[in-house]
């Protein structure tokens, strides 16, 4: 009976020996896979750089531009750089405009297409101002402030673009809080005021037309 359990106990003992010896050689194998892993994707990504370095001239040292306006505007990283390619003095290092002002610049201040527009903006204003009366009449205080700030937005650059001399300066600014008061007075819903405000505006806006 002795004997019987001794040999088991033996028996036991020798099954998980050859268990302990397989593992280490396993862990050794999976170190061994991860290293050459590794190394294989560092090899992989040198090549990736040959390409990009195959770019540089030998002897060069790096290439680099701060907004194109200290270094090298022609490195790649650059890009539009910053005007340092054009032919002419740029608005801004980030604009692809020449200068206002010179004489190839694209955008000429007061050139007649300009000019026209702005002159077509005030005849349509002066049509806008000659419904007020009527919409004050009815009282309808919202056709008011429409009129005063929906197509006069385009009113005020047109004016304050004509106006070049100080009492075409001066008219356009009377013109300006002429039109505030009547929007001013439809909002407050005084109608007499309104009224007299709104032919004021009309009155000057023909003033300024006649003096530019």
């Amino acid at each position: 009976m002795k004997l019987a359990l001794v040999a088991t106990l033996v028996a036991s003992a020798a099954a998980f020996a050859p268990q302990a010896n397989n593992a280490r050689p396993s862990v050794a194998v999976e170190a061994e896979n991860s290293r050459r892993d590794a190394l294989a994707s560092i090899a992989a990504a040198g090549v990736a750089i040959l390409p990009a370095a195959a770019n540089a001239a030998a002897g060069e040292s790096p290439r680099f531009s701060v907004f194109g306006l200290i270094g090298d505007g022609s490195s790649y990283s650059e890009g539009a750089a910053y005007g340092s390619d054009q032919s002419a003095e740029l608005y801004s290092p980030y604009s692809v405009y020449g200068n206002r002002g010179t004489a190839d610049a694209l955008y000429k201040e007061d050139q007649a297409v300009e000019i026209d527009r702005k002159k077509a903006y005030i005849a349509e204003s002066q049509k806008r101002l000659a419904n007020l009366p009527g919409y004050v009449d009815k009282k309808q205080w919202f056709n008011v402030k429409d009129e005063l700030t929906r197509y006069m937005y385009e009113t005020r650059g047109a004016v304050r673009g004509l106006a070049k001399t100080d009492e075409q300066k001066a008219v356009a600014k009377d013109f300006f809080q002429a039109m505030e008061e009547a929007s001013l007075q439809a909002t407050l819903k005084n109608q007499d005021k309104c009224a007299a405000a709104s032919a004021n505006s009309a009155a000057l806006l023909d003033k300024f037309v006649s003096i530019y």
